[in-house]
């Protein structure tokens, strides 16, 4: 046979477009004849504004807790944190609001209260790993107590995958955790919701989202399914960033940013990625820096460094992004640049410094593993940070 693949849907019920949050949420736990609802969301969304209040409001006496401490690049301690609430408040449903650090936060959380964990040792158990020869090794997850559903803010597209990543502060090393039922089971995708979101880290999270695209119709094992969706999602990314970029309160461009989310986001944790991912974990963990300006700053000198294996399919991301006479890297930045996004790793706080940590969080990375272009040497990963410096 020419075509020989597999592709995993994720178990997630339903996408609910256009629709105020709040009634949206409400119906989906009737629905669900959820009595007890937990809410996870930011700080600044729960503390800043009436948006978490307000869906608080509609859900009256199912809301049982609030837990708004979420921490960026999702330390373990922050996940322990999270479970002890929840374990007390014993809820039936969670709602989390917010952006990846919150999403993320629950999909750890989840495979604490499905796995028994209590300590922070404990998670070594279970995040995914690269053994010998490269092999994948996820650990198979149980089905944890409850599901969550998702109201996003930003355009990571954490939504879409039952992948999430927390930080090993010991080693500085940034951990990957799966599980079927830990992503959310109904999106709902409100462009009202984003009004409060910071201009920089929604245009970055964007950012973020056109590298899963980018990073799926460049991978070593693209899928007719993924190539089509990443294509249209990267074309309506590429515009309607822009847009929203002129006109914030533009709610048609911004619902159109989240629709082109949801189109990048089909290989996210069912097609190999590559380098930008992977060592962006690590700037993550070692540096601090924002999941959407590692994006800005890796993938155009990942592209470029992975230029001489999959210059084919570099083209299809340029005629996606409607400049076929760039080359993909240089499509890439110019949008960075054009969104006022910081394009180099010595704009977003990373000094040569921490160049050694992150090569070595790197090297034992899975996405690094599965880059287009090999890269098994600290050298190779040197070369790509000192493109991107």
């Amino acid at each position: 046979m020419a075509m020989v693949g597999e592709y995993r849907f994720i178990a997630q019920d339903r996408v609910i477009f256009g629709r105020p949050a709040a009634e949206a949420v409400l119906t989906e736990a009737e629905r669900r004849e959820a009595e007890r609802v937990f809410i996870v969301a930011s700080k600044t969304l729960s503390q800043t504004t009436d948006a978490v209040d307000r869906i608080r409001e509609a859900l009256g006496r199912r809301a049982v807790g609030l837990f708004d401490e979420t921490v960026a690049h999702v330390p373990r301690e922050s996940v322990l944190r999270l479970a002890d609430d929840v374990r007390a408040a014993s809820p039936d449903l969670i709602v989390t609001i917010g952006g990846g650090t919150p999403i993320d936060t629950v999909k750890v959380m989840l495979v604490a209260l499905a796995e028994n964990i209590h300590s922070v040792d404990a998670f070594n158990d279970f995040h995914i790993r690269v053994g010998e020869g490269g092999r994948v090794i996820a650990p198979r997850i149980a089905a944890p107590p409850m599901r969550q559903i998702i109201v996003p803010t930003t355009l990571s597209g954490a939504e879409f995958s039952n992948l999430g990543a927390a930080i090993d502060q010991a080693s500085r090393v940034k951990h990957l955790y799966t599980g079927r039922d830990v992503g959310g089971d109904a999106v709902i995708l409100d462009p009202a919701m984003t009004m409060h979101t910071p201009e920089w880290l929604w245009l970055s999270t964007g950012m973020r989202s056109v590298d899963h695209a980018v990073e799926s119709l460049c991978s070593t094992a693209p899928q007719p399914f993924t190539d089509a969706t990443c294509a249209r999602g990267l074309a309506m990314l590429a515009a309607s960033l822009r847009r929203s970029r002129e006109a914030p309160d533009d709610l048609e461009a911004r619902l159109e940013c989240q629709m082109g989310v949801w189109l990048s986001t089909t290989g996210l944790g069912r097609i190999p990625w590559g380098a930008s991912h992977g060592i962006g974990h690590q700037l993550g963990a070692v540096a601090g820096v924002p999941h959407g300006h590692c994006s800005c700053v890796m993938l155009p000198s990942v592209l470029r460094y992975n230029f001489e294996v999959n210059a084919a399919q570099q083209k299809t991301v340029s005629a996606a992004m409607d400049r076929r006479d760039l080359e993909a890297g240089d499509a890439v930045a110019e949008l960075v640049d054009d969104l006022g996004q910081p394009a180099k790793l010595r704009d977003v706080g990373v000094t040569r410094d921490h160049f050694q940590a992150i090569i070595e969080g790197s090297l034992t990375n899975l996405f690094v593993s599965q880059n287009p272009r090999k890269l098994t040497e600290p050298e190779q990963i040197r070369d790509i940070l000192d493109m991107a410096w």
